[in-house]
């Protein structure tokens, strides 16, 4: 009877050893998906002024280039953010006889993200001592362009412009950067001016 009481003993023993084992293991179950931390500039900016028949004000954390790709034409940029490592094409076309067709253009271009877009809101900006009058689509969701816009005279000058990121188009992560941005394109619109040739 001694014999099976040690047995039994030695076997209470080694099962709570095994149990005792297992529970001090750690559970590691994954981590939720999260975004780094961005940190923004201060905003302050800074004239693009050329030989351009316009000009504007950027900020200064971008810097502009003369767009130089094969389809460019006279007077196009691109307004480059390297931290966020995102760009707006600027597109400038002189008005003749085509001003509906600009007009449509711009907005067919915009719409035409409709298909990843959840919403597409339109903000109206109009300066009658510039001259200047345009819209700014808001485009939600995971469009390749986030934010288009034009600006215009409606008698020589048209501008327009279109905000892309060099990555896969994420609302959730890319929503804090197109934020901040938007108000640097909201100040753009808000301080263009045209100059007569």
């Amino acid at each position: 009877m001694i014999k099976g009481y040690k047995r039994l003993k030695y076997l209470s023993l080694l099962t709570i050893i095994i149990l005792l084992s297992f529970a001090c293991r750690r559970h590691h179950s994954p981590k939720p998906k999260g975004y780094f931390r961005i940190d923004f500039p201060e905003r302050s900016y800074q004239a693009f002024d050329s030989t351009f028949p316009y000009k504007f004000e950027y900020p200064e954390y971008a810097k502009v280039s003369i767009d130089a790709s094969l389809n460019s034409e006279d007077y196009w940029c691109n307004v480059l953010f390297p931290k966020f490592d995102g760009q707006i094409h600027m597109s400038y076309k002189t008005i003749d006889d085509n001003f509906y067709e600009l007009i449509e253009d711009s907005r067919r271009l915009a719409y035409k993200h409709s298909i990843k877009a959840d919403a597409i809101n339109e903000r109206l900006f109009e300066d009658n001592e510039k001259q200047v009058i345009g819209i700014l689509y808001d485009i939600k969701g995971d469009a390749a362009s986030p934010i288009q816009f034009f600006a215009t005279d409606s008698v020589e000058h048209f501008l327009r412009g279109s905000l892309y990121f060099n990555a896969i188009p994420n609302k959730d992560s890319l929503a804090p950067v197109i934020d901040f941005v938007k108000e640097d394109i909201i100040h753009l619109i808000e301080s263009i001016e045209w100059k007569n040739n």
